[in-house]
């Protein structure tokens, strides 16, 4: 079981790929993760990547491959692996393909989790957060019952400004421009699979297992 996450920020793949990982035992890889654990590290890749951030510039993809790689050689991904966060564009899908053949470890699956735009929406503007203890509640879906105080701590709760629907539409562009067309590469593969992304956590769950025909 080789998969890439795919799905538009707010769609749960985070939370489906760690269900994966409990029951399946294979390891979650995000590019994120192991950006910051090199960097923290001071490997080779890691002081690359630092030296682009000093700098304000974009980490190549190539050092994300380079990471990507290495993380993949370790023995707990002899099994397979889940890929969240990476490949964001075509150009990247490619340059992985490459990587992955090299190492005899073609991809099984590219899997998305499809949530429609309103939902999304919602799920990402209805946000909001504890001042105090960092509890998180959703306005529309999982309101605090004391209202714009933490049911957990009383604190108060607030939107963070990356929540906020202007900045949460630019980024859901974003994601359709550059990485939606994923969706045609893997399916010209034969490899992509579809599955709804509403509904409570464990229904999701069980039709992503559907679908992967575990």
């Amino acid at each position: 079981m080789r998969i890439v996450l795919l799905g538009a920020p707010g769609a749960g793949k985070g939370t489906q790929a760690k269900k994966l990982v409990d029951k399946y035992k294979i390891p979650q890889i995000s590019t994120g993760d192991l950006l910051r654990a090199a960097v923290a590290a001071g490997t080779a890749l890691g002081k690359e990547a630092k030296a682009c951030m000093d700098k304000g510039e974009l980490v190549s993809d190539s050092i994300v491959l380079g990471m990507v790689e290495e993380r993949l050689k370790q023995d707990d991904c002899k099994n397979g692996f889940i890929l969240d966060g990476f490949p964001r564009n075509t150009s990247q899908a490619e340059a992985l393909d490459k990587m992955l053949a090299s190492l005899n470890m073609p991809l099984t699956c590219a899997l998305s989790v499809d949530v429609p735009f309103e939902d999304l929406m919602k799920r990402l503007t209805g946000r909001r957060t504890c001042k105090a203890c960092g509890q998180m509640f959703n306005v529309y879906f999982n309101p605090s019952t004391k209202g714009n105080s933490c049911d957990k701590c009383n604190g108060e709760l607030f939107q963070r400004d990356d929540d906020k629907e202007e900045t949460i539409k630019k980024r859901l562009e974003v994601y359709n421009a550059q990485t939606a067309p994923l969706f045609d590469y893997y399916g010209k593969k034969g490899i992509l699979k579809s599955v709804s992304g509403t509904g409570s956590i464990d229904e999701i769950f069980s039709n992503v297992c559907k679908v992967l025909g575990l």
